[in-house]
């Protein structure tokens, strides 16, 4: 199984355009991937799921854990993921 941890970096956390971006980017990976908030308190969900991903509630600067149990696409799908929800993907692009 995959996994990494990572800190929202969008200054609005994951809401509606940063949310938006990142299942987009989900659904692009060849492995179903999983989000939830590190600490545990609320369930993971499916990553490529705009309204599940809205619903974890998660704030910027708010660590999360990505998991995939695919064996042969996981790590690079949570790496990708992780890598995109360090940006801030709020921020007007230059």
């Amino acid at each position: 199984m995959a996994e990494r941890r990572v800190k929202v970096g969008s200054s609005v956390g994951l809401h509606a355009r940063p949310a938006n971006l990142f299942c987009t980017a989900a659904k692009q990976q060849p492995a179903k991937v999983r989000i939830g908030p590190a600490s545990g308190d609320r369930d993971p969900v499916d990553a490529a799921s705009i309204l599940s991903v809205m619903g974890l509630g998660v704030q910027s600067g708010e660590e999360v854990v990505l998991t995939s149990s695919d064996d042969a696409d996981g790590e690079a799908a949570v790496t990708a993921l992780a890598e995109l929800l360090a940006q801030d993907l709020d921020a007007t692009p230059a």
